[in-house]
């Protein structure tokens, strides 16, 4: 048996893949800190930089599909690991990278959405809270004047 050449496109491809799942995890990691230490008015710049990187990383993936099309018509997961087994071993080492680094973009993805929906649970509770107060308390109109009056008819503040 002969063995195949390395496929040069394809192994670029799968370079310019693991490059973008690594910086999208990268980020992914910054966003947890950020979240974990309460730096909100960061994540707004960190946002427009993930959506530009999720496109970027679906792009250079697109560009590694359609590299695979060529050799079989549903690229899986199995099917390129399997096929990278037989025609690429240096292929197969930056695929098993990729998948490594795809499940861990999921796993702090999934754990960044979880600590975002805490923090907004905790604003609505606080926003609600705060809400309740000033109900209660009615010292201020919608004009942020006082507006206690008890009894006497004379406004909070006044003689």
């Amino acid at each position: 048996m002969v063995a195949q050449p390395e496929n040069p496109e394809l192994l670029a491809a799968l370079t310019n893949e693991l490059g973008a799942v690594s910086a999208f995890v990268e980020l992914l990691q910054q966003e947890q800190s950020l979240l974990t230490e309460n730096q909100t008015d960061k994540l707004l710049v960190l946002a427009e930089q993930k959506s530009f990187q999720a496109i970027n990383l679906n792009q250079v993936a697109e560009v590694r599909r359609r590299l695979l099309r060529n050799h079989f018509p549903d690229p899986t997961h199995d099917a390129i690991q399997a096929w990278l087994t037989t025609h690429s071993a240096a292929g197969l080492a930056l695929w098993q990278k990729i998948y490594v680094l795809a499940e861990q973009a999921q796993q702090i993805n999934h754990i960044n959405g979880e600590l975002i929906q805490m923090k907004l649970r905790h604003n609505q509770q606080s926003l609600a809270t705060l809400s309740q107060a000033v109900r209660k308390a009615d010292l201020y109109g919608p004009d942020g004047q006082h507006s206690f009056a008890p009894g006497n008819g004379r406004s909070l503040g006044n003689v």
